[in-house]
């Protein structure tokens, strides 16, 4: 299948572990997107680890391959309703998410993840296991 989808932290984690669920994942898509949080807890986790030299390398040649979403004035307007939203209905989520998500919906990317929280935000397309 031709299309786009963004991947969320945990979704990128779970390709790397060969998680059987993520390797539909990857057939179903051709192109993925990476919003500039998900890239740089991406970075942090390569730099926190044991293998840090070896992790940094895997994920940069990953985080090259995909294209990556930075945030505009718009992402801000979205990013705020999202997070109003969530206040009201009591279901606040981390700050990283509610970014990822903002980027998603403003280009209109269903977002992967494995975070069970972003179906608390209305109109978010996911694609989750």
């Amino acid at each position: 299948m031709s299309g786009r989808i963004c991947l969320d932290t945990s979704a990128v984690i779970k390709i790397f572990r060969n998680d059987p669920l993520s390797k539909h994942l990857l057939a179903k898509y051709s192109r993925y997107s990476l919003a500039v949080p998900v890239v740089a807890e991406l970075l942090f986790a390569a730099k926190n680890s044991a293998k840090s030299i070896e992790n940094i390398e895997i994920y940069s040649q990953f985080i090259d391959a995909c294209t990556i979403i930075g945030t505009t004035r718009k992402t801000a307007e979205i990013y705020s309703d999202i997070r109003l939203q969530l206040k009201r209905n009591g279901k606040p989520i981390p700050e990283n998410d509610i970014w990822i998500a903002a980027i998603c919906k403003e280009h209109n990317l269903m977002i992967a993840t494995a975070d069970i929280h972003f179906s608390y935000i209305d109109e978010l397309q996911l694609y989750s296991w």
